[in-house]
């Protein structure tokens, strides 16, 4: 993969972890947690996807590599909304 869509590929996965995290409620972070929470996001709705059997829906595809964006934006809002029910336990202790 070169440069380029590299770059490419983490603005996407920053898009879709923003997207995510708005969705939730819970925001973490800035660009760069957005980036890990969109990278994140999309392993656990591709897998999520996967099991239940949906198809993917709306991939982008970078330089070969596939990039599920509406399951990356559920799995990071999934993962953001976890990590905001543990984020306020931790607070309420």
């Amino acid at each position: 993969m070169s440069v380029l869509g590299f770059i490419v590929l983490l603005i996407v996965a920053a898009i879709a972890g923003s997207l995510g995290q708005t969705l939730a409620g819970y925001s973490p972070g800035g660009c760069l947690i957005s980036m890990v929470v969109g990278f994140i996001g999309a392993y656990i709705g591709l897998w999520l996807a996967q099991q239940l059997g949906l198809p993917e829906i709306f991939v982008l595809t970078i330089e070969g590599k596939p990039f599920p964006l509406v399951w990356a934006i559920i799995g990071s809002a999934l993962f953001a909304g976890v990590l905001g029910l543990l984020a306020r336990q931790r607070l309420l202790r």
